[in-house]
């Protein structure tokens, strides 16, 4: 079954990690796919190994960047179905070690990115469009180092209601999905007593793939959650809910 057959489908951050999986799946249920990054060559029509996704290259704190994203989707399909936002920088302050740069930069990819590449993306989206937002857990727990970040993804699920909210007049839905410590390539980093004491927090006992994430952000894409909007998907073994 093809759940987002013949849907334009636009990833912020749509290369690698959550958001290479996002891309990865939206392509096989059918959808057209955008997925963009500040670093992947425009030479990579194909990212996946499907022609159904198509790489561009742009920074998603940049309203420029964001702006010629549209722009191409706009004379290409003249509208957007699905949106997801996942692009996202998470760095190490306590706060006394808190910088404006930090904060800046931040709030500034996590945040203010959010805001306009949503403010873009409905201005082409139809009713019966759909939201998915990337939040995270970290922001319903208290992280030490991490409340920079933290807040951030506070906005993210704030936004998500004040948005779920304000767009239901217009028949777009928006949700967010949040999840807990995934094994990106990011994580694998991370040292082994790293990775053990996460998953020692975590219920389920490990933390989650990428490919998790992806299908509940498939889900809040499709007609299956067609009566679902504002709401919150965690997606992290438990580790934030019990």
């Amino acid at each position: 079954m093809s759940r987002l057959a013949n849907k334009v489908s636009l990833v912020i951050g749509g290369v690698g990690g959550i958001g290479g999986a996002v891309s990865h799946r939206f392509a096989r249920e059918g959808a057209q796919v955008y997925a963009t990054s500040r670093k992947v060559a425009e030479s990579q029509p194909d990212v996946a190994g499907l022609g159904s996704i198509r790489a561009i290259q742009a920074d998603a704190s940049n309203s420029a960047d964001l702006q010629r994203v549209f722009d191409r989707i706009r004379s290409e399909h003249g509208r957007i179905d699905v949106l997801v936002v996942n692009a996202g920088l998470s760095e190490y302050a306590p706060l006394e070690d808190i910088s404006e740069d930090h904060f800046d930069r931040t709030f500034g990819l996590n945040v203010r990115s959010l805001v306009f590449a949503a403010q873009g993306a409905i201005d082409i989206m139809q009713p019966g469009g759909t939201i998915v937002l990337i939040g995270s857990i970290a922001g319903d727990i208290g992280t030490k180092g991490y409340g920079v970040y933290g807040a951030t993804k506070a906005a993210v699920r704030s936004f998500t209601r004040t948005w779920a909210n304000e767009l239901a007049p217009k028949g777009i839905r928006v949700n967010v999905v949040s999840p807990g410590p995934t094994d990106t390539a990011m994580m694998a980093a991370a040292s082994q007593e790293i990775r053990d004491a996460l998953s020692s927090m975590i219920p389920l006992g490990r933390m989650g793939r990428p490919d998790e994430v992806a299908a509940a952000a498939l889900f809040l894409a499709s007609e299956e959650s067609s009566f679902t909007t504002g709401a919150e998907i965690a997606v992290d073994g438990g580790m934030a809910q019990v």
